[in-house]
């Protein structure tokens, strides 16, 4: 019996994106996609963190009586399944990753956080509030007040280090679209490089927006890795 497959989206976002993948991941893996807490229409008292978001993993995990998983983590989906798998890696088999950021600094969640005002994505950028809107309902400026908090944290004190990159046992792929800015080669392929059975795939003529690659492709380099 395989190992099933779960499905993490990035910041801001949601499972509803990656339905259209996991109806095509579904032909060959019992695959399943979650909402982290706080996204989706459901509401969260609590802020939004990596340890948060990996203890939602867990949950549901237990929910569901599944020992094990492999991950498919888009953006930040990526960053909780190498967290999950550094903190708890009896959970965790094969881990893929897709434009994830690993080299959180001040500055680069400086320069985030400042796009992440609900205010003025909702005069600036009206269609970007409205697909927030269709992901997370009347909750999206939540989803960004939270998310961009969640950031600052992170700049400041990041959950994962060179160190704990290289205590990561499980076989991983680390992809990133060749025009992704939110990423960089050089960092994702240096945490490929750490890691103990890590490697990098560079994604051609892709940036980074999940509804922007091609499903077939994407479900294509999952199996294969996987198998």
């Amino acid at each position: 019996m395989k190992t099933p497959l779960l499905l993490l989206h990035g910041a801001l976002g949601s499972r509803t994106q990656l339905l259209p993948l996991k109806e095509i991941l579904s032909e060959k893996h019992d695959v399943f996609a979650i909402n982290f807490e706080g996204h989706g229409n459901s509401i969260s008292g609590n802020d939004f963190s990596i340890k948060l978001f990996t203890q939602n993993v867990i949950l549901f995990m237990e929910e569901l009586a599944v020992p094990k998983v492999d991950i498919f983590g888009y953006s930040m989906g990526g960053y909780v399944a190498l967290n999950l798998a550094r903190k708890y890696p009896l959970l965790t088999n094969s881990i893929i990753t897709l434009g994830t950021k690993f080299n959180w600094t001040g500055s680069f969640a400086e320069k985030e956080v400042k796009m992440l005002n609900p205010e003025q994505i909702q005069i600036k950028v009206p269609n970007f509030a409205t697909r927030l809107e269709e992901l997370h309902g009347e909750n999206w400026r939540d989803v960004v007040s939270k998310t961009a908090l969640m950031m600052t944290n992170l700049g400041e004190n990041s959950d994962l280090r060179k160190r704990d990159f290289e205590h990561i046992q499980n076989k991983t792929l680390i992809c990133l679209g060749e025009l992704d800015k939110m990423s960089t080669i050089e960092e994702s392929q240096n945490v490929a490089h750490w890691l103990q059975n890590g490697t990098f795939q560079s994604i051609p003529n892709f940036k980074h927006p999940i509804e922007a690659i091609s499903n077939d492709m994407l479900a294509s380099i999952i199996n294969e890795f996987l198998d």
